[in-house]
């Protein structure tokens, strides 16, 4: 198995190691839908509101905000199209979350996970915003927290 082969594999272990059937995941990889798996824990996912996102990439074009994103958050984050983002938080974000903008999904939620390399746009299809680079790494609490105050900002500068 070389490097990316590895790589790949141990993002598909690390995304599926809350399952207690990760070959379910696999799956529904395979057949094109996104896994459902439990958050917590290896991570917690703050859902993001799709206007305040657009709001602090100021667009919406999904390579602009995507860029935006991997810029100011450097890390995992699953776009559903029309609706939310969500970024991969530290487990534990939940119990500490200040902000009004969005809610963190902790122990004994669940979130449809994209197969790891499900990194185009689509227009129904959870996909990666921001692809896993390696397994572990998330996004920083404090990061999302302050992207959603920016987009808050700029929204509610616009309304006036």
């Amino acid at each position: 198995m070389h490097a990316n082969a590895q790589t790949e594999s141990a993002i598909a272990r690390w995304l599926t190691s809350s399952s207690q059937a990760p070959a379910v995941a696999h799956e529904a990889w395979q057949d094109g839908r996104p896994a459902m798996l439990r958050t917590g824990n290896p991570y917690d996912a703050v859902r993001m509101p799709l206007t305040l996102v657009h709001a602090a990439a100021g667009s919406s074009a999904p390579d602009v905000v995507a860029g935006v994103l991997a810029e100011v958050l450097d890390g995992p984050v699953i776009c559903q199209p029309g609706t939310w983002y969500y970024a991969l938080v530290p487990s534990g974000t939940c119990e500490t979350w200040r902000s009004a903008d969005a809610l963190v999904r902790g122990p004994g939620a669940w979130l449809g996970i994209p197969r790891p390399d499900r990194t185009e746009p689509t227009p129904v299809t959870p996909y990666w915003a921001v692809p896993v680079e390696q397994a572990g790494k998330l996004c920083s609490a404090a990061a999302v927290a302050e992207l959603l105050r920016v987009g808050r900002t700029r929204l509610e500068g616009t309304a006036r």
